[in-house]
């Protein structure tokens, strides 16, 4: 595994550990020799996160849309910065330039991302690996959700597992180095569930 997408908030949360979970993240990734691709962000989770790879010797990529680097939210030290015109374009291009996904805590926008390529590698667009760095338990809910989901016959079991989750980046990353994608179709008929 080369690079690993991170999702995550642009805010650092409550609780000091959310902050913390990032700053292993980066460092994690960059003592790993796997590139950071991640928002382009300075501030909240997205900039400890970049600052700790970055800090750890690290190679960092980061993706913004130029509406916001207008608005001063650019890091400006990271390893390359892509400036792109839109929202669309930059998930994009993270997708294009990573082998997996980490969501980590974050709001609508961290949960729309992870979602999306979760969806993309069900279609069988990709073979990535996406998990969630369940930290504090923050993701505690929203799994027991997804397993409700399937339950209810909304998603086949071997897709609602595609999705990983784990305390801690590192016990994320090595579900991801033994992660097989499945080999059965999306589509869900009642007598198949």
């Amino acid at each position: 595994m080369k690079s690993i997408c991170v999702y995550c908030g642009s805010s650092s949360g409550n609780a000091p550990n959310y902050e913390e979970a990032a700053t292993q993240t980066g460092r994690l990734l960059a003592e790993e020799g796997i590139t950071l691709v991640y928002g382009g962000s300075k501030v909240g989770l997205m900039g400890a996160v970049a600052d700790a790879a970055l800090a750890a010797g690290g190679t960092v990529i980061g993706i913004l849309p130029k509406a916001l680097q207008e608005k001063e939210l650019a890091h400006e030290s990271l390893s390359e910065l892509h400036i792109v015109s839109s929202m669309h374009e930059r998930k994009a291009l993270m997708a294009e330039k990573s082998d997996g996904f980490f969501a980590l805590p974050g709001g609508a926008g961290t949960m729309e991302e992870i979602f999306e390529v979760w969806t993309w590698g069900q279609l069988g667009y990709h073979k990535k690996p996406c998990g969630f760095i369940n930290t504090n338990g923050y993701y505690d809910h929203l799994l027991a959700f997804l397993d409700h989901q399937q339950k209810e016959g909304f998603m086949k079991l071997e897709m609602r597992t595609m999705v990983q989750a784990a305390e801690t980046p590192k016990q994320l990353l090595e579900l991801f180095r033994s992660y097989e994608p499945p080999a059965v179709a999306k589509w869900v008929k009642p007598e198949e569930l």
